[in-house]
């Protein structure tokens, strides 16, 4: 009987300490699901690795990827680009992260309220995520119910090519046809946010003032590279100007073929007409339709002839200062040389 009495003794302490096992197994469990697998810290970490650059964790979280319907839902096409998915793009991320509220909702999703500070800015977005399948049954799994992806139309003015970070993109790479020959692009990227990104434009002839602009999740906003003509590009226009100008002088005529400047006189000529420059047109170069253009910009040239009289037959020598009026359109070809097209 007492040997019976201990086997009972000792399986019931094996099924006590079992159950304690178990119980702290599940309260274990119970609270890596609230935690490190909680909907709190699936919003956190995707905040984090934004903040880290860590892009490509941040575009694989779950929920973040748009699918085609969504895409059309947004009036995007199915191959919007995704280039700005990349590390070294981004200004800034979000920092002094925290999760202010995790309220749960009867559908099991959970709304996620987080604070932190995006440029000079404090923020407090609300992230909705809804549960996934448990991974090996167990440990929770979290996505967002609606992406914080963001849209950014970027508005490239007088030049395809635009920078973000330091990358070079160009707003030609989706289109055909006649878009491609268009002076100001409009093209759609998506990007994570979060973020803060730097736009801008820097060459040896165009130049963009460099425009930061703050991303919130699930948004769209708009950003205008606005590319301008450097000094270097004036002055190569202008040294064309003063080439072309110069080369008018050389017609010893009295109106130069193809030129600005030119004279009619009465009386007879008796020598060869020579021209200089008095003054020549000084070039500035502002947005049109289609190109830069140089407006009506006033020269003037000098004419040196030697004359008769056909009234009295008397010789001279006739100065003349004649004032002309030259506007022009310039632009870059593929080669990076400049074309310029007189008006």
């Amino acid at each position: 009987m007492r040997d019976g009495r201990l086997s009972l003794m000792s399986v019931a302490g094996w099924v006590v300490l079992a159950g304690l096992l178990i119980a702290a197994f599940l309260a274990a469990l119970g609270g890596l699901n609230q935690t490190i697998y909680g909907s709190s810290s699936f919003v956190e970490r995707y905040l984090t690795a934004i903040a880290d650059d860590d892009i490509a964790t941040a575009s694989t979280t779950p929920g973040v990827a748009l699918d085609t319907e969504e895409l059309a839902a947004l009036g995007l096409p199915a191959d919007v680009s995704t280039a700005m998915f990349r590390s070294d793009v981004i200004e800034s991320g979000p920092e002094d992260i925290r999760i202010l509220r995790d309220d749960a909702n009867p559908d099991g999703s959970h709304s996620v309220t987080a604070s932190y500070r995006l440029d000079t800015a404090i923020v407090e977005t609300t992230f909705d995520v809804r549960p996934l399948e448990p991974l090996y049954g167990l440990l929770s799994r979290w996505e967002f119910a609606v992406s914080p992806i963001a849209v950014v139309d970027v508005t490239a003015a007088h030049h395809p090519l635009f920078t973000v970070g330091s990358l070079t993109l160009d707003t030609r790479a989706r289109k055909t046809g006649d878009e491609l020959a268009a002076f100001t692009q409009v093209t759609p990227y998506l990007a994570i946010a979060p973020a803060v990104y730097e736009f801008g434009y820097q060459s040896t002839l165009l130049e963009a003032v460099p425009v930061a602009l703050p991303v919130p999740p699930s948004a769209r906003t708009a950003v205008t590279v606005d590319s301008m003509p450097t000094p270097t590009f004036v002055e190569r226009v202008q040294s064309k100007v003063d080439d072309y100008l110069e080369q008018c002088t050389t017609q010893p005529v009295l109106q130069p073929a193809g030129c600005p400047f030119g004279i009619e006189i009465d009386d007879r000529v008796v020598s060869e007409p020579v021209w200089t420059m008095v003054t020549n047109p000084v070039v500035t170069l502002v947005p049109g339709e289609t190109a830069f253009q140089m407006p009506p910009t006033e020269g003037v040239a000098h004419i040196s002839v030697e004359v008769q009289s056909l009234f009295d037959g008397e010789f001279s020598t006739l100065e003349i200062d004649e004032p002309f009026l030259l506007s022009l359109s310039a632009s870059i070809r593929p080669d990076g040389s400049i074309a310029i097209q007189l008006e």
